[in-house]
């Protein structure tokens, strides 16, 4: 903590040299911090993100609907974050993206903000979730592919709409690889997960959970 107050780096995780740092939320802004000749621009485009990004939403509220709501209070391994609170994050994270497009800084909060009171089952989480799935695809629909290169007020800095919807995509599909996993271990059968195909091109982790 000392040496990050040393940097003036407000966040985690990020890459150091001597006195300079660069958040390392970006891998483009990494490489381009230690000067290394690897491209590492989004794989997918614009299109195909926004595509990729509704079929994640629609798994994820098909498999959201399927945990037992005697589980909605549990605790996630490692992890100081119940159910309740994982399953609406997974479309938060849209939302967001969402009022950063409007113009609203995309800070780290604006991804974490609970559930409301009145939602109190993994049924009306993905009630909501549906909203949010109909939003972006509003929001595609009238948004010309050119858009996607303006930049975007961040936690990270100010990348490409391009790269924050790969963001947004991929940390979706995090999460709902691990709400995959949830079921499993209640001896659920997840409804068609999301499969290898439908995360190729994206810079998911390889592991579904960290140890």
């Amino acid at each position: 903590m000392a040496e990050l107050r040393r940097l003036g780096a407000r966040t985690i995780p990020v890459v150091s040299r001597g006195d300079e740092f660069t958040f390392a939320q970006q891998l483009s802004d990494v490489v381009a911090f230690l000067k290394l000749d690897v491209d590492v621009s989004p794989a997918l485009s614009p299109a195909q993100l926004a595509a990729r990004l509704d079929l994640v939403l629609a798994t994820a509220s098909r498999l959201i609907r399927q945990i037992p709501i005697e589980s909605l209070g549990d605790k996630l391994p490692n992890r100081d974050r119940t159910l309740r609170v994982l399953t609406h994050h997974v479309f938060r994270i849209s939302e967001a993206f969402l009022e950063a497009v409007d113009g609203v800084e995309l800070t780290a909060a604006l991804t974490v903000v609970p559930p409301t009171d009145d939602i109190q089952s993994f049924d009306a989480i993905a009630d909501y979730g549906d909203t949010v799935r109909a939003r972006i695809a509003d929001w595609w629909a009238n948004t010309p592919d050119r858009d996607c290169q303006r930049r975007m007020k961040t936690y990270y800095g100010e990348p490409r709409m391009h790269e924050v919807l790969e963001r947004t995509t991929w940390h979706t599909a995090q999460h709902v690889r691990q709400i995959r996993m949830v079921l499993e271990t209640r001896n659920v059968m997840p409804d068609r997960p999301l499969s290898e195909a439908d995360l190729k091109g994206l810079p998911v982790p390889e592991k579904v959970w960290d140890d």
